[in-house]
């Protein structure tokens, strides 16, 4: 299937490293053009490498906690790459931490680390898109907003917020032909993945079980479906939360 991404103008963020690489890959493969925004310049370039894309692949370096440094981050990018038209959120990861040892601050950087690492990159880009009157966003959120995790709760939290906001601006920005869907990853095999059993297994709880498909799901698979869903074949969907957990939870809402 042609998901006509030809010459598209892509901004993955979180992209050095596991689903957002290979997002970054997945987006070069369709043909687009790919702006790839992270916190460290060396694991950036260090992918960028491995891509072999020339001048279809630039990279940037910006911390998304910082609301000022992601604002100049998509003027930067814009700048040198022109209008994006596609955003993939995949930046930002909470601390896992057991619910005994949660204290305000944990609370506050959770939110930091994942829900405004989002919302600093998605409300610019977002207001361009829709004064251009098109544009799709695909946020990479995850599984512990539908589901309390004692160890996960200040990132758990983070993510339900994310899934909200997600589906109210897709309702608000329909008129102005701008899509937002959000993708619920379960376990992943990623170096995060390993961190997750390792929180666990030190606040005591169970271990994490396997889920009914029987294994986690490759980064590669997340990011299939995050190219389609902002593709022009996927026009029609929007505000959309869909679940990619292996059906670790089999729910219907």
């Amino acid at each position: 299937m042609n998901l006509r991404l030809q010459g598209s103008h892509v901004l993955v963020t979180g992209a050095s490293r596991g689903i957002g690489k290979a997002c970054v890959r997945a987006f070069l493969d369709e043909g687009a053009t790919v702006s790839a925004l992270a916190r460290t310049q060396q694991t950036l370039e260090a992918m960028a490498a491995q891509m072999q894309a020339g001048d279809r692949l630039r990279v940037f370096c910006a911390d998304l906690q910082d609301a000022a440094q992601a604002q100049e981050a998509v003027r930067r990018i814009e700048a040198q790459g022109g209008p994006i038209q596609v955003l993939v959120n995949c930046a930002g990861a909470a601390k896992r931490t057991p619910f005994a040892q949660l204290q305000p601050a944990d609370w506050h950087a959770g939110m930091q680390a994942k829900f405004y690492s989002y919302m600093h990159v998605l409300t610019p880009v977002v207001q361009r898109m829709a004064g251009r009157g098109a544009g799709a966003v695909v946020n990479v959120v995850g599984a512990g907003g539908k589901r309390a995790n004692p160890v996960h709760l200040a990132g758990g939290a983070a993510n339900a917020a994310l899934m909200l906001a997600g589906t109210g601006l897709a309702a608000a920005y329909a008129p102005s032909g701008v899509r937002i869907n959000t993708i619920n990853p379960g376990q992943v095999r990623t170096e995060r993945l390993q961190a997750q059993r390792d929180a666990q297994a030190a606040a005591g709880g169970a271990p994490l079980a396997e889920p009914p498909l029987g294994r986690p799901a490759e980064p590669e698979e997340i990011a299939a479906l995050a190219v389609f869903l902002a593709s022009p074949r996927a026009s029609y969907v929007s505000g959309a939360v869909i679940a990619m957990d292996g059906v670790a939870l089999p729910t219907v809402v």
